[in-house]
């Protein structure tokens, strides 16, 4: 198991060593736009890149292979991602991406918060009601939810809920206080509009999972031994289920945060998915490779996430591990 941990890990960190070197290396490609275009202060700008190691003293482009090492040697080593070129200017852009985290944390797990049980709960009873109207109904509202962008559910909830309605406001409030009653309330929308995906997501999974152990001879032996349904489906057939629903529990909730960039922006959350889509229209090139390495983290963290619980959950795994002398 050690080794196979150790493995994923690695692999992981290639994977993500490689996505970071292209994105550098496509952006160091461009064609080198005029700063000021983009509201720079140009002697701001060349110190910065000269202490970079992107440009010399002069201001002439070092080579690409230098810029490079001198990228990784200070990002991935140190830890100093720059300062801002344009959005906050002057400002590290580690300091701003730490306070608009938050944000982004708090909208996932309020969405998780709705979406877990609401799925689970769904996903049980369409199991339990399976091939009658209910699991149909239930099944056609998934695939609805599934197929549908997120993006829409939240154009519809600023339609119906806020404008027609006007049971929430139509953004976010601004500041930090996130843990206040007005914070929570003017979040709502977002969080339900990031939720819908994920129910639709772990009804889906849950009712396929339970469906399929429902049907196994073993359950059908405990009902021959006097267990009543609800016995067998709570005591044996849930718990089985389980073993397979957890992990997507876990990785959803890492990769969800991938998935809030878009709701951000249509509700103006003050985190860091409006910070990741206008690093790219200022063309700031420090936040955006820091936030691009933030993405890419959490999708292959909430992989790696996914296939390592399966062995902490599951202790067959761990026990076919030890058999087969490897895992």
């Amino acid at each position: 198991m050690v080794k196979y941990v150790i493995k994923r890990v690695l692999l992981m960190l290639l994977t993500f060593f490689v996505i970071i070197s292209g994105c550098f290396i496509l952006i160091r490609l461009l064609p080198n736009i005029p700063a000021q275009q983009f509201g720079k202060d140009m002697s701001l700008v060349l110190q910065r890149r000269v202490r970079q190691g992107l440009v010399d003293a002069n201001g002439n482009a070092i080579p690409l292979i230098q810029q490079y090492w001198n990228f990784i040697t200070r990002t991935l080593l140190t830890g100093e991602w720059g300062v801002s070129e344009s959005l906050y200017i002057g400002q590290d852009c580690m300091q701003v991406f730490l306070s608009k985290l938050p944000a982004t944390i708090l909208l996932n797990v309020y969405a998780m918060v709705f979406a877990v049980p609401l799925g689970l709960l769904l996903g049980i009873y369409a199991a339990l009601k399976k091939n009658k109207w209910q699991d149909h109904v239930i099944s056609t509202g998934v695939m609805i939810f599934v197929s549908v962008p997120s993006y829409v559910y939240a154009f519809l909830v600023q339609y119906f809920l806020c404008f027609k309605l006007k049971l929430f406001p139509l953004v976010m409030n601004s500041g930090t206080n996130y843990f206040s009653a007005s914070m929570f309330h003017s979040m709502l929308p977002a969080v339900i509009s990031l939720a819908f995906g994920s129910i639709a997501g772990f009804a889906r999974f849950t009712r396929a999972e339970l469906t399929e152990v429902l049907t196994s001879e073993y359950l059908l032996l405990a009902r021959t031994k006097g267990l009543t349904k609800a016995q067998t489906t709570r005591r044996h057939a849930l718990r089985n289920a389980m073993v397979v629903i957890l992990p997507m529990i876990i990785a959803e909730f890492i990769g969800i945060i991938g998935g809030s960039l878009i709701i951000e922006n249509i509700f103006v959350v003050p985190g860091v998915g409006p910070l990741y889509v206008n690093s790219i229209t200022a063309r700031d090139y420090n936040f955006f490779m820091l936030l691009s390495a933030f993405y890419t983290i959490i999708g292959l963290a909430s992989g790696i996430l996914l296939d390592l619980s399966y062995g902490f959950i599951d202790p067959r795994i761990r026990i076919g591990s030890k058999a087969n002398g490897k895992y």
